[in-house]
C-alpha cells in the first residue's frame, strides 16, 4: 500500500513539474536571444520613438501583453507616451476623444463608433488605460468603407471622394509596390481564393498601412513614444506600416522605430519558427492556445 502511495505521489509530482514548465509566451530580441519582458520594455523606453506592436486579433495572451506593455512604458515615459491602434478609424476620432474626456460613456461610444466585435475584451482595456491616465489615443486607420471601395473598384476610385472624406486617409497619390514586404506573399497565398480583384485587395491593405503610418508621424510630438497596436501582418518583416514610415525620409532620419512581431509555435520551449524573420522583438506563443473567437 505504501509503495502504491509513493508511486502515486511521484507521478503527481512529475506531472506538476511538467505543468510548471509550460510557457504562455517567450520573447526574443533581434539576435534571436531569449529576453525578459523587463528587458524588452526597458529598451523600448530608452531607445525608440515608435513601437509597432503586431498582434493576433484573437489571442488573449498577446492582448494581455499589449496592456502590460502600455502600463510599463507609462511608468517609464509618463505623459510622453501616446497610444494608437488599427482598430479605430480616423473618422471616429471625435467619438474616441469624447470617451477619453468622459463626454460620452462606453454605451454611447459603442453606439456611435464602428468598433470591432472583440472591443470589450481586447481593446476597451487599452482605451480605458489611456482614459485613466489622460493619455492621447489616436484612431489611425482608414474608414473601412473607403478600404472596401479600393478592394472592389481599385485605388483610383479614391480620387473621386470629397475633400472631407480624403482627410481620413493618407495623402494621395498613395504609393504602392509589390516590393513592400508581405504584399508579394499576400498575392501568393490568396491567388487560389481570389477573383479578378486580387491586386485591388492588396492595394486596400496598402491604403490601410499608408494611412496608419501617416497617422503616427502626424500625431507624434518631439520626445514622445508612440505605442501603436496593429495586426501582425501590418508590420512583420518591416513591411506595411514600417515600409510607409520609411518613405517619409524626414521621419525615419529622426525617429527610431521598433517592430514587435508575434508568432505561434508547437514547440514546448516556444522556439522561433524558422519562417519568422527577425525584428526588434519576437513574441512566440503556443499554437494550441485557445482562441477568443
Amino acid at each position: 500500500m505504501m509503495r502504491i502511495l509513493v508511486l502515486t505521489l511521484a507521478f503527481l509530482s512529475s506531472g506538476l513539474v511538467h505543468a510548471q514548465k509550460l510557457k504562455a509566451y517567450q520573447i526574443y530580441n533581434k539576435k534571436g536571444d531569449p529576453v525578459t519582458f523587463k528587458d524588452m520594455t526597458d529598451r523600448l523606453a530608452q531607445k525608440y520613438d515608435v513601437v509597432l506592436f503586431g498582434e493576433f486579433h484573437n489571442n488573449a495572451i498577446i492582448h494581455w501583453l499589449e496592456l502590460q506593455t502600455a502600463k510599463t512604458l507609462y511608468q517609464k515615459k509618463g505623459k510622453r507616451l501616446i497610444m494608437g491602434a488599427e482598430m479605430f478609424e480616423r473618422d471616429n476620432q471625435p467619438e474616441v476623444d469624447a470617451y477619453l474626456s468622459d463626454s460620452i460613456d462606453a454605451a454611447e461610444l459603442e453606439e456611435r463608433a464602428r468598433l470591432w466585435k472583440n472591443f470589450k475584451t481586447d481593446y476597451k482595456p487599452l482605451l480605458n488605460f489611456a482614459k485613466t491616465n489622460k493619455l492621447p489615443f489616436v484612431a489611425t486607420n482608414i474608414p473601412r468603407r473607403d478600404a472596401q471601395l479600393v478592394a472592389k473598384n481599385g485605388l483610383d476610385t479614391l480620387e473621386n471622394l470629397s475633400r472631407e472624406e480624403k482627410a481620413y486617409m493618407a495623402k494621395m497619390p498613395i504609393k504602392f509596390s509589390l516590393k513592400t514586404p508581405g504584399y508579394k506573399e499576400m498575392k501568393t497565398f490568396m491567388k487560389e481564393h481570389a477573383d479578378d480583384h486580387l491586386m485591388d485587395f492588396i492595394k486596400a491593405q496598402a491604403v490601410k498601412d499608408a494611412t496608419m503610418a501617416e497617422s503616427i508621424y502626424k500625431n507624434r510630438a518631439r520626445g514622445e513614444l508612440f505605442l501603436h497596436f496593429n495586426g501582425n501582418y501590418h508590420s512583420k518583416d518591416y513591411g506595411g506600416i514600417y515600409w510607409y514610415l520609411k518613405k517619409e525620409k524626414k521621419f525615419l532620419q529622426r525617429l527610431r522605430t521598433a517592430v514587435i512581431t508575434v508568432a505561434e509555435s508547437s514547440d514546448p520551449d516556444l522556439a522561433i519558427p524558422k519562417t519568422v524573420k527577425s525584428t526588434e522583438y519576437i513574441i512566440v506563443v503556443p499554437k494550441d492556445m485557445t482562441k477568443t473567437y
